[in-house]
């Protein structure tokens, strides 16, 4: 595929990158919606006109973030470590019973420094990539059902740190050997994979998914980083930081620009398609880790399992 043209670049804010665009009608998701690049992205979809489903962890979290925002928004819990607790945002977003222009993915945890499990999961896996991959999985029909949905998955450059084969299969709890920063370049890995994997599933439809890295911004993704290696990753990426602006400008661009309309399966890094690792381009490992993700939830795959939240929108629609 030819490479995509564009007059943004990493200095490019997501103000600039959305300017002239008229989201009026859309919805859109964000998950993280209630700081950091989660934030800027719903304060300016909902700028551009777009109705904006913000989550977070805690409904409290999610209704405090859109009470800032001028636009339309909805706070909605999603605590994506805790699958039943997705299942029931999923399921809570069928109720609104609208379709969904953008769902952004937005919401990770980073290098945590001690080993953290959750069923069985080594956390960073769970939270970056298999919550994700269920929400994506319960709300595909409401993406499919609008003109032109847009699945944008946030990973990072640091996909290239993950562990030997790009996914170990065999030692997702972290049981068989932990490292901080391998297991957040493994779950990063999996947001590409999981994004070319599903744009080869929405082939045929108007839908599309792209992986983006928003470059090197200080958020509170980087609150658990410490140690060594985590000081001199800070150190070697300082003269690379850019604002949270300009950091939430490609998944913003991706997300509703026109010019990526008919994009689908790429990732892209200061609002231009880049190429990943290698890892992120073996389509039998995306396979792989799709079948592996589709059964570890599959108790939870199907809607109806999980009490829909009351509606929040008539509330907090601003």
């Amino acid at each position: 595929m030819k490479a995509l043209a564009t007059q943004f670049n990493r200095k490019s804010t997501s103000e600039q990158v959305t300017e002239g665009l008229d989201l009026r009608g859309k919805v859109a998701l964000v998950t993280g919606a209630n700081s950091g690049l989660g934030f800027e992205s719903m304060r300016v979809l909902a700028l551009r006109g777009a109705h904006v489903i913000g989550a977070a962890r805690t409904v409290d979290k999610a209704r405090e973030a859109c009470s800032l925002v001028q636009g339309q928004t909805t706070p909605i819990a999603c605590e994506l470590s805790d699958l039943s607790a997705v299942a029931v945002c999923a399921d809570t977003v069928h109720k609104m019973g609208c379709s969904i222009d953008i769902l952004m993915c937005n919401a990770g945890i980073m290098a945590l420094p001690k080993l953290q499990q959750k069923d069985g999961l080594e956390l960073q896996f769970l939270t970056n990539h298999l919550g994700h991959f269920l929400l994506i999985n319960r709300l595909l029909e409401c993406v499919t059902a609008a003109d032109q949905g847009r699945v944008v998955l946030l990973s990072s450059g640091g996909h290239t740190l993950s562990v030997s084969g790009g996914v170990d299969m065999d030692n997702l709890s972290g049981e068989k050997g932990y490292n901080a920063w391998k297991f957040y370049g493994q779950s990063k890995l999996a947001n590409i994979l999981t994004s070319k994997e599903l744009s080869r599933r929405l082939q045929g439809t108007r839908a599309t998914s792209n992986a983006v890295h928003p470059g090197v911004i200080r958020t509170n993704l980087m609150r658990s980083t410490q140690g060594p290696l985590s000081s001199l990753i800070s150190a070697l990426a300082k003269p690379f930081e850019r604002t949270v602006q300009q950091g939430a400008a490609t998944q913003c661009y991706v997300a509703a620009h026109p010019d990526v309309s008919a994009v689908s399966g790429q990732y892209f890094a200061d609002c231009r398609e880049k190429e990943p690792s290698r890892d992120a381009c073996r389509d039998e490992l995306a396979s792989q880790l799709w079948r592996v993700s589709e059964q570890l939830v599959a108790d939870r795959l199907t809607s109806g399992r999980a009490q829909p939240l009351p509606i929040l929108t008539k509330k907090f629609m601003r």
